[in-house]
């Protein structure tokens, strides 16, 4: 018997992760010198937070100690259980080697029990996506083996395009660097990102003006969409008015597409600022960048 976890820059609403029985890791961030733990939205001080970071606060997100993944997965080992984790992207957070130092500590007390890590190759609802089918598979009765079969070839077919308001804030993550970030805000580029087959973020392509951007981010989701049966997520940074600008945009040219809209949380709000909209749905494939950053 297994149990079906995830975490929380996955970003799947708390409302949804409860109805599939889906527990999720609390991934920590801090501002204004407080950590807090971000708990997909249940608890969560959205305008707090927002309001901190554009009157200058600047948050940070941290990895979790190997002392916390043994808190979270050693009570499922002791009863008896092992554990499948789908993860958001590896390549993103170095706090992978502490959960690989949790497990190797974990396996040596209880040898007989199995934790599979499945890593989505993406962040925020482009992950969330994958969490959610996961368990919609888990609840209609797939083995592990199962889940992760369906879900490497779900996993090709995720398609993340998100435009930034303030570059700044991509720089200061280490997300893109100083040059490009400074030319980029001169110049007022808004290029249009997207997560590759690595689960790195990369440009997907440059262009002047955010209306613009949006309408090309649209574009994208009107000629690719076609997972219709799943949901198209909508993330927005504290921005939920152009959310339903772009949101018309795409029911004018798709008006099959289940649109969700949600606000982006503060773990991955600290890094692409306020202002940032993204859209996550089912394609052919997940795109391949055109532009290097």
């Amino acid at each position: 018997m297994s149990v079906l976890i995830c975490d929380a820059d996955g970003e799947l609403w708390y409302t949804r992760a409860e109805e599939l029985g889906l527990y999720s890791i609390a991934m920590p961030y801090s501002y204004g010198d407080k950590v807090y733990y971000y708990d997909l939205g249940k608890n969560t001080d959205f305008r707090a937070f927002y309001d901190a970071v554009r009157g200058g606060e600047i948050p940070k997100t941290m990895a979790l100690n190997p002392d916390e993944y043994i808190r979270i997965l050693e009570p499922y080992f002791a009863k008896g259980e092992d554990v499948l984790y789908v993860s958001f992207s590896h390549a993103m957070s170095g706090t992978f080697d502490h959960l690989e130092a949790a497990l190797a500590e974990l396996r040596a007390k209880y040898p007989e029990r199995k934790c599979t890590v499945f890593d989505t190759k993406s962040i925020c609802m482009g992950a969330g996506i994958q969490m959610e089918y996961a368990a919609m598979l888990k609840n209609s009765g797939a083995s592990d083996e199962e889940i992760i079969e369906k879900l490497t070839a779900f996993r090709d077919r995720v398609a993340v395009y998100f435009v930034v308001d303030d570059l700044m804030h991509l720089k200061r993550g280490g997300r893109l660097s100083g040059i490009a970030a400074f030319a980029g805000t001169l110049l007022n580029l808004k290029p249009m990102l997207t997560i590759d087959e690595k689960g790195s973020l990369k440009v997907y392509e440059k262009i002047t003006g955010k209306k613009k951007a949006l309408r090309k981010m649209a574009d994208r989701v009107i000629s690719e969409l076609t997972g219709a049966e799943f949901n198209v997520y909508i993330m927005n940074a504290d921005c939920p008015e152009e959310s339903e600008f772009f949101a018309q945009m795409i029911r004018e040219g798709r008006p099959d597409a289940k649109i969700v809209q949600q606000t982006v949380g503060p773990v991955i709000g600290a890094h692409c600022g306020p202002g940032t909209i993204g859209v996550i749905f089912v394609a052919d494939r997940r795109p391949i960048p055109l532009a290097a950053e």
